[in-house]
């Protein structure tokens, strides 16, 4: 069985990465993109959510075929759907179509997801996990640190365009990476081999576990109020309180920065206590943070708002290994499934939440802050409820 070197977790981190790439690297273009295509922010913002759908709804058909066929050639087929979808995006001349090839990038995108937490589940179990998925996060924080520049520099040198075929040039990249040196760590005796009943058995039998569902709720729930924060932050940054893309690129990094201190707190933390302790911790202090910004969501106060919010984001780093790593630890051949499960609910409810900061966009914070405020309480809820 291969072992977690440092070259495999990187790659395991570039799979990882997709998502938020594909949705941090085009944020600072939103403005550019709405007059490219002559529409409104509005209506580039459901380009987000169609991404978000996309990477939800293929993740149930990726996960039983990485448990079924390994984990490899499904995900070099996702990385090229990618690839396709970003060249759509660079080439469109209109936001329906835009919103459409957005679709297939997400389709694509999230084999590298559900494929890298699969591989992790493969190769280690218990506290190792926990240990593995946070050194994950410490790499794949670096995504939403850099992207928003690396996005606002594409956008100065070739336009909003550029950035789409940088994201066609990342997946090419990898699959080049994945085909060449990426190991198979699914054996064939140990792949599974139902049908499609099978298959939805295997799933039904996952949403009825009490306690896997509340570990997988505990973390995809306040994971939709990061989703919140990804579609409502430009224009609570950049239009309500006049931060410039560059700026807006530093503020965004500065809280991924927050999410990598606290991923590597996690892991010392979840050596010296039971994991479900500090994932209730985690919880706790996103659920303060978030009613904290409801408080102040109606002042006006930039740093009532950024202050809570960093808080906020920063606490994913130690919600999200943990809430994942015990939620798989008892699905051993179905780790696949389980991922696929995990990614498809964390990115519907995105699609759902980033939906709700548009429907209810009244020129304030309010509704990014509200449900922001609600994503982490009900994660706090699945946790004391559903989780003994």
């Amino acid at each position: 069985m291969p072992t977690a070197t440092p070259f495999l977790v990187l790659v395991l981190a570039a799979m990882s990465a997709f998502g938020p790439l594909s949705t941090d690297m085009y944020l600072p273009a939103f403005p550019a993109i709405a007059a490219g295509l002559g529409t409104d922010a509005a209506q580039v913002q459901t380009t987000l959510a169609t991404f978000f759908a996309g990477m939800s709804l293929a993740q149930l058909a990726f996960g039983p075929l990485t448990d079924r066929f390994g984990r490899r050639l499904p995900l070099l087929g996702g990385l090229g759907i990618f690839v396709l979808g970003s060249i759509g995006c660079a080439m469109t001349e209109d936001v329906g179509w835009l919103a459409l090839w957005r679709f297939v990038q997400g389709l694509g995108g999230c084999a590298g997801m559900v494929t890298a937490r699969a591989i992790l589940r493969d190769i280690s179990e218990g506290t190792e996990t926990i240990r593995l998925m946070s050194r994950l996060m410490l790499v794949v924080t670096l995504a939403p640190i850099l992207a928003p520049s690396i996005g606002g520099l594409l956008l100065g040198l070739g336009g909003w365009r550029a950035i789409f075929w940088a994201l066609m040039a990342y997946g090419l990249g990898l699959a080049l990476v994945v085909a060449l040196v990426l190991p198979e760590t699914l054996p064939p005796e140990r792949r599974r081999r139902e049908g499609l009943a099978g298959i939805a058995m295997v799933y039904a039998r996952m949403l009825g576990n009490r306690r896997f569902m509340g570990l997988v709720l505990s973390g995809v729930l306040p994971m939709g109020g990061m989703f919140a924060y990804i579609t409502g932050s430009p224009f609570v940054f950049m239009e309500l309180h006049g931060v410039a893309p560059a700026q807006y690129g530093l503020l965004f990094g500065a809280n991924a920065l927050g999410i990598m201190a606290v991923s590597q707190l996690n892991a010392m933390l979840s050596r010296r206590y039971p994991p479900e302790r500090v994932l209730l911790w985690g919880l706790t202090a996103m659920s303060a943070a978030g009613l904290a910004m409801v408080a102040m969501s109606g002042t006006g106060s930039f740093w009532g708002i950024a202050i809570p919010l960093f808080v906020f984001v920063a606490s994913i780093g130690m919600v999200m290994p943990i809430a994942a790593a015990l939620a798989m630890a008892s699905q051993g051949r179905a780790a696949g499934s389980a991922s696929a499960l995990i990614g498809t609910l964390q990115f519907g409810g995105g699609a759902l939440t980033g939906a709700l900061v548009g429907v209810f966009h009244n020129g304030t914070a309010v509704p990014m802050a509200m449900v922001m405020g609600l994503a982490g309480l009900a994660g706090l809820a699945s946790r004391l409820v559903l989780v003994r």
